[in-house]
């Protein structure tokens, strides 16, 4: 049996110290129904929060990969859709040739409809400007497309070698590089840009013909390599959302409070807590019942 002081109620100590451990539980809990989390901080658990905290870093970085890749596959189908209406004007170019190898044919007046397309041609070329990037009017240097980050490599890249897509080279018309700008054929000393057939022999238009054809080909190829660029980053972009996706589970699986274990719990501390007051209550009783004595 406890004795009774004036100096000392063991029994109201004992009764408040078990009420301020379920002070601190109910805090806690309190916490962890509030954030969600049933580690928020290091001194919840050091370890689990360190690889979560490194977790949602990354996740962070692939957050910022994943736009990357948006803007890549915006950019890239920006040049796709160039290439698509520079064929169609090279079919133009590859038609008049044709009606001008014709016998009697106007070839000055052929020649006006040529050279609205070779500005056609330089337009088309010219406004593929995504962002201060263009594959098309370039002088063929690497272009790196943020594809991946992970923290041990860092960022990973797709290269589109724009060697393989370009049209021309920054002087326009006068550029002496790229699938329009370079010269064709030795007879008649010209690029698709600067032919022209006013003055043409049949062995002009022929040769004129074959270098029509040969860019026709480069740029289906150019086409091509740009339509597996679309396929490579749609690709990259499924996987790092599933990564993305991954990683976010991991984090939750380290840090999450399990919400009805939590709001179960909270319950029950709020009981805890509403005996414990009553406890303390009834220990304090005991002091008052001492100075009953000498008061009688």
């Amino acid at each position: 049996m406890l004795s009774s002081s004036l100096l000392t109620n063991t029994s109201a100590m004992t009764a408040l110290e078990s009420l301020n451990m379920t002070q601190q539980s109910l805090s806690q809990t309190e916490n962890q129904v509030s954030t969600g989390l049933a580690i928020s901080s290091a001194a919840d658990n050091a370890s689990y929060w360190s690889i979560a905290a490194k977790m949602t870093s990354n996740v962070g970085a692939l957050g910022a990969v994943s736009n990357a890749l948006n803007e890549s596959q915006a950019m890239v189908s920006t040049m796709t859709t160039a290439l698509t209406s520079t064929l169609s004007v090279m079919d133009s170019i590859k038609n008049d040739l044709v009606t001008a190898s014709q016998p009697g044919a106007d070839l000055t007046k052929i020649q006006t409809d040529i050279t609205a397309q070779q500005t056609s041609l330089l337009s088309i070329g010219q406004s593929s400007n995504f962002n201060g990037v263009n594959f098309l009017e370039t002088s063929g240097a690497n272009v790196n497309l943020v594809a991946s980050y992970d923290s041990s490599n860092g960022v990973g890249f797709l290269t589109v070698d724009t060697s393989n897509t370009a049209l021309f080279g920054t002087a326009g018309a006068a550029s002496t590089t790229g699938i329009l700008g370079q010269t064709g054929a030795a007879f008649t000393g010209a690029s698709i840009l600067t032919l022209n057939i006013t003055a043409a022999t049949a062995g002009d238009l022929a040769n004129m013909l074959t270098d029509v054809e040969t860019a026709i080909s480069s740029i289906t190829t150019a086409a091509s390599i740009l339509g597996s660029t679309t396929t490579n980053l749609t690709t990259q972009q499924s996987y790092i959302s599933n990564l993305t996706d991954s990683l976010t589970t991991g984090v939750g699986a380290l840090v999450d409070a399990n919400m009805n274990e939590a709001s179960t719990k909270l319950a029950a501390l709020q009981v805890q807590q509403q005996l414990g007051v009553q406890s303390l209550s009834i220990a304090n009783q005991n002091t008052q019942l001492i100075l009953k004595l000498f008061g009688g």
